[in-house]
């Protein structure tokens, strides 16, 4: 009985105590739960690397992109954005050495060719000597030009030639034409073969004065030994004055080609086929044809001292010894002779010698 009795005690305890004895077990459940996991993530993180990638988020989990100054896009820059910039960098800083062929079109002028390659423009002239003789209005669409890297010349070697020899010749220094990288010397024992096109940094060369072919005439010599057709040789004595300088064409007074410099003796003014007018008085002294590139020509003494010179001109309103006023029609703008586009070349000339058109003109 006292055995029974104990039983149904026992019986009625865990009814009376059934709630708290399942929250306990609960709670005893949760606590070992608990105390693994932590257990667990203590030896992961321990393993884990430290990179960035190791921290990463689950593919299941949204994560906002990092920052730019988080720690996984300074690694990545390390190895990627920045060695491709330090290659960019690198690639922009190595002087240009290579020689371009350039191919002419309508429009192009020495001057603005020049511009272009940051070069001079008696550079191309220097190099390109068969093709355009020295003068800028040879050139024409389609003809191609050989163009330097850099100020100078390109020169073909020949058999006895020296560097120091070469270096002379054309007013270089011999340390320029070693140097440059693009000769590819052996800077240890420099051999250069005949036929060899090298570089000569800073060269120059005599360029042909093609004003001699139009010379200055005076009114009483008209025409004489100019090479220019239906120029005429009549005495033209007299006849009005100049008394400064207008522009030749109505505005606005803009290059379309070359401007006034060592190898272009005048400057070439946006006219397409425009009105072109005697920048001063005086008497047409020669009005024709020019074989020199000129094309139909027409130039004014204007008893001064001065003379002025208009060139590619489509038609001529004024024969020789005419007087002419100053901004009296002559003539109409063009693109005769040796011009890739219509325009004026216009040249302004003191005592026989060319000056600055832009110093004198209004």
């Amino acid at each position: 009985m006292e055995k029974k009795n104990h039983s149904g005690k026992f019986n009625e305890f865990v009814q009376n105590n059934r709630f708290n004895l399942i929250s306990w077990s609960v709670t005893v459940l949760i606590v070992a739960a608990l105390a693994g996991f932590g257990f667990w993530w203590v030896q992961v993180g321990s393993a884990a690397p430290t990179a960035p990638e190791a921290t990463s988020a689950p593919n299941n989990v949204s994560q906002p992109s990092p920052a730019p100054n988080s720690v996984t896009n300074k690694v990545l820059s390390s190895f990627t954005i920045g060695r491709a910039l330090e290659l960019k960098t690198d690639i922009s800083q190595q002087a240009n050495t290579g020689v371009t062929q350039y191919q002419v079109v309508s429009g192009d002028s020495l001057f603005a060719i020049a511009k272009q390659f940051n070069i001079k423009p008696e550079t191309i002239l220097y190099s390109n000597k068969n093709t355009l003789n020295d003068n800028p209005e040879n050139i024409k669409p389609g003809m191609s030009l050989t163009i330097p890297p850099v100020d100078g010349l390109l020169y073909t070697w020949q058999n006895g030639d020296t560097l120091q020899k070469v270096a002379g010749e054309f007013k270089a220094k011999m340390d320029d034409i070693l140097n440059w990288p693009g000769n590819n010397f052996d800077l240890t024992n420099p051999q250069i073969q005949a036929g060899n096109v090298v570089m000569i940094p800073g060269g120059q060369r005599e360029l042909v004065d093609w004003s001699s072919f139009i010379p200055t005439i005076s009114r009483g010599t008209t025409g004489a030994g100019t090479g220019t057709s239906n120029a005429g040789t009549a005495n033209c004595n007299g006849g009005p004055v100049g008394s400064g300088f207008l522009w030749p064409t109505h505005g606005p007074h803009t290059l379309s080609g070359n401007d006034y410099g060592p190898t272009h003796l005048g400057i070439d003014i946006s006219a397409v086929y425009v009105p072109v007018y005697a920048s001063a008085s005086g008497v047409v002294v020669l009005a024709g044809w020019s074989q020199y590139g000129y094309g139909n020509v027409i130039e004014i003494d204007h008893g001064n001292g001065y003379a002025t010179v208009y060139a590619h001109l489509s038609q001529l309103l004024v024969k020789v010894c005419d007087p002419v006023y100053g901004g009296q029609q002559i003539a109409v703008s063009g693109s005769t002779g040796n011009s890739t586009g219509p325009h004026l070349h216009f040249e302004v000339r003191e005592g026989g010698a060319n000056i600055n058109p832009w110093l004198v003109v209004q």
